[in-house]
């Protein structure tokens, strides 16, 4: 094990350690749980690195295209920030609970380039069961031969939600695979009428207990008819189906995504923060 600035590096060797972990708060770490139970700790396989502090994990990480905390009081806090540091700046974002973002982001923030923006207030929000409202019988699962069609709804939301446009540097190329993952796995859903996307939604993570729901977009001429609402639910009923609690995480400033998600049956449990880069 590879001690830097107090933290250390996991391997295979701590799997069922950091599984026992992720298990006991399964919504908030929803994104590494599927990832850890895919993959195991080997970083390569992993797509990230998982740091620990303490000889009995008190403090964990997950370091990737996004940095995650997973647990830790201030001074494990501390120890990843450090590390982070030394490393230099990789990810495009830090998320997670939001008690545990902000004072590891407070150790950061004079050491990496400013934020382009601190969503400080994010409800983390959780539905187990079936919808509360009947879902949408049009939106269904999108179809590889149907990636062409999808993508522009893909790229407006994340374009409208994040702020930059994902095709940016590349011209889009890693943008479509990663979007062309979800839609193979059968985890991107959509309505479409003529041959347009009107609502799309995917299943981002999805572990052995919860499917975390993203992506959530209404085109902007169809707004106000109720369809994020319906769209919404005809994701949770196959989570449901699969015995999987639902979760996603939204802005708090965002009213009309929020009023949409409690009709359909999600509660709040927590908060998450995110610091965008």
């Amino acid at each position: 094990m590879l001690r830097v600035g107090g933290a250390r590096l996991l391997d295979d060797r701590d799997r069922w350690g950091v599984r026992s972990i992720l298990e006991a708060d399964p919504v908030a770490a929803c994104m590494v749980a599927a990832r850890v139970e895919v993959a195991g700790l080997d970083p390569w396989r992993l797509g990230g690195e998982l740091w620990a502090v303490g000889a009995r994990l008190d403090g964990l990480c997950f370091s990737g295209a996004n940095l995650v905390p997973l647990r830790g009081g201030r001074s494990a806090l501390r120890c990843f920030a450090d590390r982070a540091r030394r490393h230099g700046r990789t990810c495009s974002s830090v998320v997670g609970r939001a008690e545990l973002v902000l004072p590891m982001w407070e150790q950061l923030a004079e050491h990496w380039a400013p934020a382009r923006e601190v969503r400080a207030d994010q409800p983390l929000m959780v539905l187990a069961g079936p919808p509360a409202v009947p879902p949408d019988p049009w939106v269904r699962q999108v179809r590889m031969d149907e990636l062409d069609r999808y993508l522009p709804a893909a790229v407006a939301m994340f374009t409208e939600e994040v702020g930059v446009d994902p095709r940016a540097g590349d011209g889009g190329a890693g943008y479509r695979a990663r979007v062309a993952e979800l839609v193979a796995a059968g985890r991107a859903f959509a309505r479409f009428e003529d041959g347009q996307v009107v609502f799309k939604a995917e299943i981002g993570a999805l572990s052995a207990k919860v499917g975390q729901i993203q992506g959530v977009w209404v085109h902007p001429a169809r707004r106000g008819e109720g369809l994020g609402t319906i769209g919404t639910a005809a994701l949770v009923e196959p989570l449901a189906r699969m015995g999987r609690i639902a979760s996603l995480y939204v802005n708090a400033f965002n009213h009309p995504a929020r009023a949409a998600y409690a009709k359909v049956g999600f509660t709040q449990i927590a908060s998450f923060a995110t610091i965008l880069f």
